[in-house]
């Protein structure tokens, strides 16, 4: 992809206005023929999961429960699909572990397959690489996606076999991380095994490809699309369903692909040149490059080749950026080129970050009044149950219905959270098997929750004083 955008610009820039592939090719080669895991908490979120008179399902599209927020969320997402949102944001308050970065999520699958999602949390402004203001341009434009068509070679087909091979991480030995994938794609006339790289190994895993999905990989760029799947499913992880693909595996078709405003910002910098897009963190780029592309940007999009796609820009711990941070937010959402922002905390009235005054949520006033608040409530039992199935399924752990209730009890009594994060504990416990209660039980005798943990260190107070 980023390689595409190489092209493009240069070729931009110097009045050539041709879509050609970058020269620099994706490792993709064809073999002779001779676990697959997805990882990521909301890895599952496919939408809000609502009918079509907006009302929220108890279980769809991977959400469980939240009805007040979701039906919330899908009023903003009508407000946003007919331009009513311009200038406004969304905040999402609520306990922590209520779903407000699953709802974020689900707003931006709501309005589009290719709308870029964009997550940050409020601390990270604060780094001694670049400016804050510098930071939150990057990320605004990093929501925004410029959608470009044109005929390319591609490998099409419904995934039979995927085999990811992993290698030690570089700076932490014991961290696996993708090195290389074999895919064998296979259509109604043609069955292909391909092996690739790490960047697209890191595409299948993000995406959540499994076999039975219909793909499409850029031969040049390695870029994936995710088309459907051929299999039957059930329940709330339904994908469109789609026919096995017709002809040769290799073949040119029309190609769309989304870049973003910041890989193009990148690409066309003085400052880093090409290189940048490997080398580039924490470099700042300077606002006439931003304004050169945003000129090219409306070009193509005048001339039919280009589409703008507005994303979403999520801030978790909103109440961590300071005044000055707020300030830009709010003269930014105002910006021609704005993506959605949608902010969230888990507190009530506290200090605004570097003053002594107090506000609600820690927000000033005059950014509050440009805000939809949703409310987000902590979740029941039988919502626990649901979504510790649902993270089962996702992770690929066959659990016990003891267990998932045990689960679900302990759950409501400590936190969401707590009660997933000893699903993979237990796994291990059970030794890759069937995960029962009493592998659960010993996963939380290991690992305590909150509460258990301060009323330790309560009791050793006086040894350690």
């Amino acid at each position: 992809m980023l390689s595409q955008a190489v092209n493009l610009l240069n070729d931009a820039f110097n009045n050539k206005m041709e879509f050609k592939g970058g020269e620099n090719m994706a490792m993709i080669e064809e073999v002779p023929k001779i676990s697959f895991e997805r990882i990521g908490m909301h890895s599952h979120i496919r939408g809000l999961g609502l009918d079509e008179s907006g009302k929220a399902k108890f279980i769809a599209d991977g959400m469980v429960g939240q009805v007040k927020a979701r039906e919330a969320a899908g009023i903003a997402v009508q407000l946003i699909k007919r331009g009513k949102l311009a200038g406004k944001g969304i905040l999402l308050v609520g306990p922590t572990g209520s779903g407000k970065t699953a709802i974020a999520m689900g707003i931006a699958r709501e309005l589009g397959e290719d709308v870029p999602f964009v997550q940050i949390a409020g601390s990270e402004i604060y780094s001694a690489e670049m400016k804050k203001t510098e930071f939150l341009k990057q990320a605004l434009r990093r929501a925004i996606g410029v959608k470009i068509s044109e005929e390319r070679k591609v490998y099409e087909g419904a995934v039979e076999k995927i085999e990811i091979r992993k290698t030690k991480h570089p700076f932490n030995p014991y961290v696996e991380i993708p090195d290389s994938v074999l895919i064998t794609l296979k259509t109604k006339d043609d069955e292909k095994t391909i092996r690739a790289g790490r960047e697209i190994a890191y595409q299948l895993l993000e995406q959540g490809i499994e076999e039975g999905d219909v793909i499409q990989i850029d031969a040049e760029s390695g870029r994936i699309s995710k088309l459907g799947t051929t299999k039957e499913e059930e329940g709330i992880f339904l994908k469109r369903r789609v026919n096995l693909p017709t002809g040769p595996v290799l073949k040119l078709k029309e190609f769309t692909y989304t870049v973003t405003l910041h890989d193009l910002d990148i690409v066309n910098s003085r400052a880093g040149g090409i290189l940048s897009l490997f080398f580039g963190g924490g470099m700042e780029i300077n606002d006439e490059v931003r304004q050169r592309v945003d000129e090219t940007v409306k070009g193509w999009v005048e001339e039919g080749k280009a589409i703008l796609v507005p994303g979403v820009l999520f801030i978790d711990e909103c109440h961590m950026l300071d005044i000055e941070a707020f300030s830009f937010l709010a003269r930014a959402m105002e910006s021609e080129l704005a993506p959605i922002l949608i902010l969230a905390t888990n507190r009530g009235k506290t200090k605004i970050r570097g003053t002594d005054l107090e506000a609600p949520h820690g927000i000033p006033i005059d950014m509050l009044d440009r805000l939809l608040i949703i409310n987000t409530e902590p979740y029941r039992k039988e919502e626990v149950r649901e979504i510790v199935k649902i993270r089962g399924r996702e992770e690929g752990i066959e659990i016990s219905d003891e267990a998932v209730e045990y689960l679900a009890e302990l759950g409501e009594r400590t936190s969401l959270r707590y009660a997933v994060q000893l699903l993979a504990p237990a796994h291990i416990l059970a030794g890759g098997n069937r995960v029962e209660k009493e592998h659960v039980e010993k996963a939380e005798s290991y690992f305590a929750d909150i509460k258990r943990s301060i009323k330790f260190v309560e009791n050793l107070e006086g040894m350690l004083s």
